[in-house]
């Protein structure tokens, strides 16, 4: 299966990227790739991109890498939504952080309704107790549990 993505090349603490179409099984840096479609340069922010060829080999049934597939649909050579999965280094901590702060809201809104709910079902039970009161014209008594366990007892 083909796949494209980039390969770093340029000095160290100066990346360069080539866009290449290759095996997914071989490495972005073995040297052995069916195609080069474009370059990028993230430091100066230069782009080109041959996007015919990207869509033909699309068409062929090649898949693009997440992070290529985010840059693609930003300068608009691709349409779509965005990959989740390409999470930056420095935005890690914060979108960790979010998330930590989602969940206790979540966990909050839960303790809340649960609480409300079972206001609620006090508030009924109460007013289920008072229309019997009313109907019965005396306060409910309860069922004798005693002479329940006593039936059951010679019976065993």
């Amino acid at each position: 299966m083909l796949m494209i993505r980039f390969q770093r090349i340029g000095r160290k603490n100066d990346p360069a990227f080539r866009m290449l179409v290759l095996e997914k099984t071989s490495g972005p840096k073995a040297g052995t790739y069916v195609d080069q479609v474009g370059t990028y340069n993230p430091k100066t922010k230069q782009f080109s991109a041959d996007g015919e060829k990207i869509k033909g080999w699309m068409a062929k049934g090649a898949q693009v890498s997440p992070s290529l597939m985010n840059l693609l649909i930003t300068k608009g050579i691709l349409e779509g939504k965005k990959s989740a999965a390409v999470v930056s280094k420095q935005n890690l901590e914060k979108n960790i952080a979010k998330k930590a702060a989602e969940e206790a809201a979540a966990k909050e809104a839960a303790d809340k309704a649960a609480a409300e709910a079972a206001e609620k079902a006090a508030a009924e039970a109460t007013a289920a107790s008072e229309v019997v009161e009313e109907v019965a014209g005396a306060p409910a008594e309860e069922a004798p549990t005693e002479v329940a366990k006593e039936e059951a007892a010679p019976a065993a």
